[in-house]
């Protein structure tokens, strides 16, 4: 992408825009950062900051426009730029356009995190550059000009990042997983698994998809897939892909069978992990990494902060940190990975989401429900609704009750937040 001396505009002046106005910047653009809010703080060398109302004067000369994640399309700025006939990209197809290794893009409702810094671990066994980034850590673009070439990128993608993209083609995309979730933006699960679809639309031939055959969402996908699919499953033994057998994590391609290593083995724990666990491993292998390498790295890894993460044992009680648990269905499986006995602080802000299949596995596991935050009020009707008992519900604002000592375990439900702990 030749820049120089073109007017490029970024908006959102978050982690992302800050990165792509200095990549912009460094490759010869003239830039300028414009953000809604008027308090911030941000200063960039050779960089027009412009805070607060943004009219359609900021279009004037403008050859292109770089959108922060947060910042949906809807914008009136952003519509008059499209009506202007202005091209709008995100801030990872800068990345894509920058990027001249390979990138294995992944996402999904759950997982991406643990699943892509996994995977960054994996690749790393087989290739001397590798760069972790995007919806993790460091921005993309910024790690596709670290990396270079001859090297490989894992990237975290999320349905905010694909929404103004329009040529992103990584050579190995992989879909966890589609539950419902950031609808306040979408509108839909139609639209939100449309942004997720996007990140396999420019694939060819060449290229490699990965879905989990679990998800009745994610499998169907191959149906509009140009590329090469695979598939992974932790409950059936597939014809091709990455799946459980006899209790194994194994590979199957070209009728061989690879063995990676037992469930029992595995450093991360939980059914969902073993999906991490096999989508992580067959992108790493697809894209050049060794059985014997794949092998040493799932037996080591201990997963990601914040993810049904050990954090210490006082008073016989343990404490478990899940607090980057995005929404209902992420804080399911968490719960899952426990037999029971829970004390459930939950709530944060509200994504309106259905709580019926949540609190059904609340009433069967946790013993005491504790709410907080701007969801509280809902939960708190839909808890009553469900049939979990009153006296084992806190208030609004409550303090954690006496608990038996055996298990504390937070989590966090993304724009509702959990904080679980178990007797």
């Amino acid at each position: 992408m030749d820049l120089t001396d073109k007017n490029v505009l970024v908006i959102g002046a978050a982690r992302s825009g800050i990165a792509a106005a200095k990549v912009v910047k460094s490759l010869g653009a003239h830039v300028v950062l414009s953000d809604a809010k008027e308090n911030l703080d941000v200063n960039i060398a050779g960089v027009e900051v412009r805070l607060g109302k943004q009219t359609e004067e900021l279009l004037n000369g403008v050859d292109l426009i770089i959108v922060s994640p947060a910042v949906p399309l809807r914008i009136p700025l952003l519509k008059a730029a499209s009506a202007q006939g202005i091209r709008i990209i995100s801030e990872v197809e800068l990345a894509f356009s920058l990027a001249r290794s390979p990138i294995c893009a992944v996402t999904g409702t759950n997982g991406k995190t643990t699943t892509v810094t996994l995977l960054g671990l994996l690749l790393e066994t087989a290739f001397d550059k590798v760069g972790v980034g995007g919806n993790i850590g460091v921005p993309l673009s910024e790690v596709a000009l670290a990396v270079g070439a001859g090297g490989c990128i894992a990237a975290e993608i999320s349905s905010y990042q694909m929404e103004a993209t329009q040529n992103f083609k990584p050579h190995i995309s992989a879909i966890l997983n589609v539950t419902p979730d950031h609808l306040k933006r979408h509108g839909t699960m139609e639209v939100y698994q449309a942004m997720k679809e996007k990140i396999f639309a420019q694939q060819t031939a060449e290229d490699f998809l990965i879905l989990n055959f679990d998800d009745e969402r994610t499998r169907d996908m191959i149906d509009r897939a140009a590329c090469r699919v695979l598939y992974f499953s932790r409950q059936t033994e597939l014809a091709e892909g990455a799946f459980v057998k006899d209790n194994r994590l194994v590979i199957k391609l070209d009728g061989k069978i690879r063995e990676l290593c037992t469930v029992d083995e595995l450093g991360i724990k939980g059914g969902h992990n073993v999906e991490n666990a096999l989508a992580a491993a067959l992108t790493a292998y697809l894209a050049g990494a060794t059985v014997e390498g794949i092998r040493g790295v799932l037996k080591t890894f201990r997963g990601v902060e914040h993810r049904i993460e050990f954090v210490r044992e006082l008073d016989g009680v343990k404490y478990y940190n899940d607090s980057k648990a995005t929404n209902t269905d992420s804080a399911i499986k968490a719960l899952e990975t426990f037999a029971g006995h829970i004390v459930l602080i939950a709530g944060g802000d509200d994504k309106g989401t259905d709580l019926t299949d949540f609190l059904n596995l609340v009433k069967e596991r946790v013993d005491y429900l504790i709410l907080v935050g701007d969801a509280a009020a809902r939960f708190k009707t839909c808890a009553e609704a469900s049939g979990f008992p009153a006296d084992a519900r806190a208030g609004r604002y409550s303090t954690i009750l006496p608990i038996p000592p055996r298990m504390i375990f937070c989590s966090s439900l993304g724009d509702i937040t959990t904080c679980n702990s178990s007797p």
